[in-house]
C-alpha cells in the first residue's frame, strides 16, 4: 500500500482518522470519537489525500462517501490497525480486570464443560471484559501441541500423560471414565463385563472411528463389543444415551457435573479403562506473558472449585 518513502513520512493517526471517517461517513462525528476538532479531521484527510493520491472521502450534504480508492484502503488499514493495538495490548502491563484481550483454548468438550462453569464466575467479577475461545480437541491432541507451537492457540487442555519441555503444563485434576446410561437401563445396575459387552455401544469419535483402546482390552480376552453409533463430541453422547439404550464411557468428573439433568447413572467399568491427568498446557511465553500466566492460574483455581 505504501512504500518505503511513504512509510517514513506516515503518522500512525492518520489510519485511526482514517477508520473514524469511514465508519461514521461524516467529519464532525469521527471528530466526537476521536476528541480532536472537525479542522484537525481535514486537516488529517488533506494529509492522507496526498499519501494516497485519492481523495479518499467525497461531500455529501448529509456528511462524506468513501471513493473506490477507500473502500479498497478499509481492510489493509483495518488490519494494520488490529496488529497494532494487539501488539501495544500485550506490550502493556496486564490487568485482567482492565484487559480486553481473547484467549483462545482449545479442550475436550468434557473438560470444558467442568471447567467453564467456575471459570466464568471468577471472570464475571475478576476479568469482566476478556473475551474466550473453545475449540472441541476430542483426539486431536498432537495437532494441539502444534498450534500451540504456531501461537494459534493459547491453552490447550488436554489428558496427556507426558508433555515436552518446550511447554508449561499445569495438571488441573485426574480424569477416568465411567459407564454412563439411562436410567431404567435394561442393564441393571450390576455391571459386569459379559453385559458390558452384550450391550450396544456410543463411542465418542472425531473421525468416526469406532475402534479405541476398549475394543484392543477386549480383544487381549477374546471379546468384542458392537459400536451402534459414534458421535463427535461428549454432550451430545450424554444427551443420546439418556434418551436410548445405548451406554458409553465418558469421563467420571464430566458425567457427574451434568448427568442429573440428563437422568443419567452412571456405575463404575467392570474392566480398567483410560485414566490419566486433564493439564493445562502453554507455550513457553507463558513464563513471560503475564496475561497467559493469569488464565493457568484461573483454571487451576476453576478446577479446584470444580472438584469441591
Amino acid at each position: 500500500m505504501l512504500n518505503r518513502t511513504n512509510l517514513a513520512r506516515i503518522d500512525l493517526n492518520l489510519l485511526v482518522l482514517f477508520e473514524a471517517v469511514l465508519e461514521e461517513l461524516h467529519v464532525g462525528r469521527a471528530a466526537v470519537r476521536l476528541h480532536i476538532s472537525p479542522s484537525a479531521v481535514s486537516h488529517g484527510l488533506g494529509r492522507l489525500r496526498r499519501l494516497m493520491n485519492d481523495p479518499l472521502f467525497l461531500r455529501q450534504p448529509k456528511g462524506v462517501v468513501p471513493t473506490e480508492r477507500a473502500r479498497l484502503l478499509a481492510m489493509p488499514v483495518a488490519d494494520i490497525l488490529e496488529r497494532t493495538r494487539h501488539v501495544v495490548a500485550n506490550a502493556e502491563a496486564f490487568d485482567p480486570g482492565k484487559s480486553r484481550r481473547r484467549f483462545l483454548i482449545g479442550a475436550p468438550d468434557a473438560a470444558s464443560a467442568v471447567l467453564l462453569p467456575p471459570l466464568l464466575a471468577e471472570m464475571r467479577t475478576s476479568a469482566p471484559r476478556i473475551d474466550l475461545g473453545v475449540r472441541n480437541l476430542v483426539g486431536q491432541f498432537e495437532a494441539a501441541l502444534g498450534e500451540l507451537d504456531q501461537r494459534t492457540l493459547d491453552v490447550a487442555l488436554l489428558p496427556l500423560a507426558s508433555v515436552p519441555a518446550r511447554f508449561v503444563v499445569r495438571t488441573l485434576y485426574d480424569e477416568d471414565f465411567v459407564i454412563a446410561r439411562r436410567a431404567g437401563h435394561p442393564m441393571g445396575k450390576k455391571l459386569t463385563l459379559a453385559r458390558y459387552c452384550a450391550a450396544s455401544h456410543l463411542v465418542v469419535s472425531v473421525s468416526a472411528d469406532p475402534h479405541g483402546t476398549v475394543d484392543e482390552y477386549l480383544a487381549e480376552r477374546g471379546l468384542t463389543r458392537r459400536v451402534a453409533l459414534t458421535v463427535s463430541n461428549f454432550m451430545q453422547a450424554l444427551a443420546i444415551v439418556a434418551e436410548s439404550d445405548l451406554v458409553a464411557a465418558l469421563p467420571r468428573r464430566f458425567v457427574a457435573r451434568h448427568a442429573a439433568r440428563f437422568k443419567v447413572v452412571c456405575s463404575d467399568p467392570p474392566a480398567p479403562l483410560m485414566t490419566g491427568p486433564i493439564r493445562a498446557i502453554a507455550p513457553q511465553v507463558a513464563t513471560t506473558d503475564a496475561g497467559l500466566s493469569w488464565l493457568l492460574g484461573a483454571l487451576e483455581r476453576s478446577a479446584k472449585a470444580a472438584l469441591k
